[in-house]
């Protein structure tokens, strides 16, 4: 949600509800919307399902209503219907493409052990009707391992490593022990994938938030650390303020809705998310908080516990770690969270412009990589902006499992201008990896269901790895793009 535009309550936040219903769909194509605003209001690039199925059959086949838009930004739900929280009630592939253990244990900065190894109807037409809501619901991943498969064990996993991953963490290892350590080199190692016991450190160095030499790090992370304590003394109760309270409770209403649930719903997690969002949106007031932040923080406040912890994060009840170690974990998480929304910040401010103009470069890049799907998705008067909206204010965090997400941020951190400009190629490579089932639907609603629901569950490393190189194809290969390609 924007913070400079009137907030949507409960009552008004889904695009469809009872006593608001569209009128009865009608056959033939829906009208082009020719704005950014017009797409706002009816894109349903979202969680949320209407009660009843004919409600979803009319929004898919209903006109684009031009006059409603200011407000995907707005009005763009994330959250299936059964996991919304009222704000009364917010405390209840197969691709076919052509930390060393911490060093501060003077009791300030709590020793992790980050080397361990670590594992994550009743009748034919009721039956129907079930089939169809599962089918319409964007994908949602179910709380599974962060490792479905013995590939993806430096994501998090206690499978024994092979020779290649033990000779990979050695040279990770060489590389961290060093006075100064070679981001250069640590990028170049990075791309490909970084091991688990070394991604915290990494991680933090990749993002400027460490620096390169290892005998500062210890005072910058007091100081950061302290100076991230010092804004919730001097900001955090101000939450309940008037002109706070809005962007305060939606941050509560959100982070009940987020994945994976065994992990944010954990009360000592629900606190230090929303003191770091909280924190975060009164730092940065051109953009406040938006709906898709919130999302930012779990890949960082996952990785950094697995600086502390042997067990699987599904099953690992956080208000059991030491205070200062979870205060290290959210200030830490708060930091390069910022690091990373420093760059793209323009996702989120007023109407969202740094968004409007990825997808119209995602729209753009297809055209040119793959006319067939382009024309296909013209065909069925299908925009971009309905599917791709969240897969930029998300990072494609909905699109995937928490361990692809991880993998994928070690390359994001790693590629130069990762989050802002290669994840335009990442967007690009995804879409067409599914030309297949794209090509074979053939109505709007088909392809808005398939493209809000990928099936990527059981992917891993290995699909992760086949996506990245192919964007890296697609940068290369497209690199005389127009500017805006590269923004």
């Amino acid at each position: 949600m924007l913070q400079n535009t009137p907030r949507p309550t409960s009552g008004n936040r889904n695009l469809i509800k009872a006593g608001n219903k569209p009128p009865p769909a009608t056959p033939g194509k829906p009208k082009k919307a020719t704005t950014f605003q017009e797409f706002e209001s009816i894109t349903s690039d979202a969680w949320d399902v209407g009660d009843d199925d004919d409600e979803l059959l009319a929004m898919a086949a209903q006109n684009l209503n031009i006059e409603v838009v200011m407000e995907t930004a707005n009005k763009v739900n994330y959250f299936k219907e059964e996991d919304r929280v009222e704000e009364g009630d917010a405390t209840s592939p197969e691709v076919s493409f052509g930390s060393q253990s911490s060093p501060y244990t003077d009791g300030r900065l709590v020793k992790s052990h980050s080397e361990a190894p670590i594992g994550s109807p009743k009748d034919a037409a009721g039956e129907r009707a079930a089939l169809h809501r599962q089918r319409s619901l964007p994908h949602r991943p179910p709380v599974i391992p962060l490792v479905a498969r013995m590939a993806d064990q430096n994501t998090s996993g206690t499978p024994a490593m092979t020779e290649r991953e033990a000779s990979r963490l050695d040279k990770f290892k060489q590389l961290l022990a060093g006075p100064n350590t070679d981001l250069d080199e640590l990028r170049k190692l990075s791309w490909s994938g970084i091991p688990r016991q070394v991604r915290p450190i990494a991680w933090k160095l990749l993002s400027g938030y460490l620096p390169a030499n290892a005998e500062r790090r210890e005072s910058v992370l007091q100081r950061k650390r302290q100076e991230y304590f010092g804004f919730i003394q001097q900001y955090y109760d101000s939450r309940n303020d008037e002109h706070h309270q809005d962007t305060y409770r939606q941050i509560h209403i959100d982070i009940p809705r987020m994945s994976p649930e065994s992990l944010v719903l954990q009360p000592k997690v629900t606190e230090i998310f929303e003191r770091i969002l909280f924190i975060w949106a009164i730092r940065h007031p051109a953009s406040g908080y938006v709906q898709g932040i919130n999302d930012l923080v779990t890949p960082f406040f996952v990785v950094f516990v697995f600086e502390y912890i042997e067990e699987e994060v599904e099953n690992f009840d956080v208000s059991s770690l030491q205070e200062e170690a979870l205060r290290n974990i959210e200030a830490d998480s708060f930091w390069c969270m910022s690091k990373l929304l420093d760059g793209i910040q323009d996702n989120y401010t007023f109407a969202q412009p740094g968004i409007q103009k990825k997808v119209k470069a995602l729209e753009e890049l297809v055209s040119r990589i793959d006319e067939s799907v382009h024309r296909h998705m013209q065909q069925y008067e299908v925009e971009y902006l309905q599917f791709a909206f969240r897969w930029m204010n998300n990072l494609l965090m909905r699109e995937l499992p928490l361990r692809c997400t991880i993998r994928l941020w070690d390359t994001y951190q790693a590629e130069p201008e990762g989050f802002s400009h290669f994840h335009l190629y990442v967007c690009a490579a995804f879409l067409v990896r599914w030309r297949k089932e794209i090509l074979e639907e053939r109505d709007f609603q088909g392809l808005m269901i398939l493209l809000q629901n990928l099936p990527t569950m059981h992917w891993g490393n290995e699909e992760v790895s086949v996506l990245l190189a192919e964007a890296y194809r697609l940068k290369f290969a497209f690199a005389d793009a127009p500017n805006h390609y590269k923004r």
